[in-house]
Parts: structure tokens; sequence; C-alpha cells
């Protein structure tokens, strides 16, 4: 676990998205959190955590992020102020992602908020799965397998 605000490898890639990646890693230095453009490097699936919860059969956060991490195998930010959680996908068409109204997916135009590689949780805006090397990215087909399992829980509970 890093424990000061480094920045390895996998951060300066992060970084990278931005014009100035030395803006990414003052905000991270100084404030814990960098504003990153989506759309070249990487996309961003919003997941409501009522979906992920779902999905994962729990709302144990020892559990959904143990589940995250098996099932992405790819970073997820978990903004819990939000009840959100970002899963970081490879640029993707968003006009063929089928789930925009549940589970949007944010690319060109966008920016994300990134927590600092030291910032895991369990409060505010942290990493519930970091990134491990560079160009790490969960796969779209896992984050909409999961969509799907959350969906079908949820209409399942309600009826």
């Amino acid at each position: 676990m890093i424990t000061s605000r480094e920045t390895p490898a996998v951060f300066d890639w992060l970084a990278r998205s931005q014009q100035e990646p030395h803006q990414a890693h003052r905000e991270w230095a100084e404030r814990g959190i960098a504003l990153l453009p989506l759309g070249a490097r990487f996309n961003a699936v919003t997941l409501p955590a009522r979906l992920v919860h779902a999905g994962a059969g729990t709302d144990d956060l020892a559990t959904v992020t143990a589940t995250l991490a098996e099932l992405f195998c790819g970073p997820v930010i978990h903004n819990r102020p939000q009840h959100q959680y970002s899963a970081l996908v490879a640029p993707f068409p968003i006009l063929r992602w089928p789930y925009a109204d549940d589970a949007p997916m944010l690319g060109t135009g966008h920016f994300l908020s990134v927590p600092a590689a030291d910032l895991t949780g369990p409060t505010g805006l942290y990493w519930t799965v970091r990134p491990r090397i560079v160009g790490d990215l969960c796969p779209v087909q896992s984050v909409a397998a999961l969509v799907r399992i959350g969906l079908t829980e949820r209409q399942r509970s309600q009826q």
C-alpha cells in the first residue's frame, strides 16, 4: 500500500490524459483528487451503488470490493457521498453502450474526479480497486455483465 502521495507509473499514465500532466500530479499532491478528461485514454461507466450492491448481492463494502476486483480486473473509484462507483474502461463508442439510462458511460467532453494513489477508503472519494499496471482498465463486457445482473436482481426484489 502506498502511504504517501507517490505517483507510480500507472498514475503517470493516468495523468497523461491531461494536456499538462504535471497539473494532475499537483492536484493529487495538494488536494488528493485530480480532475481528468475522459475519452482519449479511458472512459468511465457511472454505476449507482444500489445497482452495484444488487449485482454483488450485498452492500457489505468488503464483499463488494472483492466482487468488483474479481469481476472487473481493473480500476474502480467509489464516490461514497454520491453513492456511486466509476469503472474505468477503454474508450468505447458511447452510442453503442446499451445501459445509458441505468449506468451512463462518460467519454469525450466529460471529466472524472480521480483520487490519489493512497486514497483507498472507506470514506469520501477513493479507490475501491486501484489500477495495477499502466493501461489497466476494466473490460467493457465485464462492466456490462454486472449492470445486467444488478438490473435483474433489482427487478426480482421489486416483485
